[in-house]
């Protein structure tokens, strides 16, 4: 009769021929930082119908986006926090300028847009900062996009108002 395996160590023993259990030496190829001539990581964040562009190198903390500083181009305080929030995650509060690109949707789409471009950015810069920016959840796409409007409705799911009379 087959002898019974208990442990994964011990199946994998028996597949190789060994009777002693095999020690687990697997371990994934660290990452490599991602940088271009100049210095700089790329990247590109979506979010709803906003597409940003976003390149970050080391620096005093600047950030630009279609070549406005922050504060004019979001000038809501809410948007420009979540701009921030990366950077306050991975800890490296003031240590990189970006530049952006945006396109499409609206302010608050353009913000998660780059937020999402900035994490992405930052994990290539330094692979270390990955734990805590995936942890937030940074580094995933938000794709709740509008719903289509559908024929025979006012809007995605809105009826047209009913009349008795």
């Amino acid at each position: 009769m087959a002898e019974t395996l208990s442990s994964l160590d011990e199946l994998r023993g028996a597949v190789d021929g060994s009777d002693a259990p095999a020690a687990a030496t697997y371990s994934a190829a660290p990452r490599e930082p991602v940088r271009d001539a100049l210095g700089r990581s790329y990247a590109t964040g979506k979010r709803k119908d906003a597409v940003a562009r976003v390149w970050i190198k080391p620096g005093s903390g600047v950030v630009t986006v279609n070549g406005k500083p922050i504060d004019a181009y979001f000038a809501r305080p809410v948007l420009q926090m979540i701009l921030r929030q990366p950077f306050q995650v991975a800890g490296v509060v003031g240590e990189f300028d970006v530049m952006a690109t945006v396109k499409g949707g609206g302010l608050s789409g353009q913000a998660g847009a780059v937020k999402h471009g900035i994490s992405k950015a930052l994990q290539l810069y330094e692979p270390t900062l990955r734990g805590p920016l995936k942890a937030a959840g940074f580094l995933t796409r938000d794709s709740r996009v509008v719903e289509r409007k559908k024929y025979g409705k006012r809007k995605a799911r809105r009826s047209f108002q009913f009349s008795k009379r």
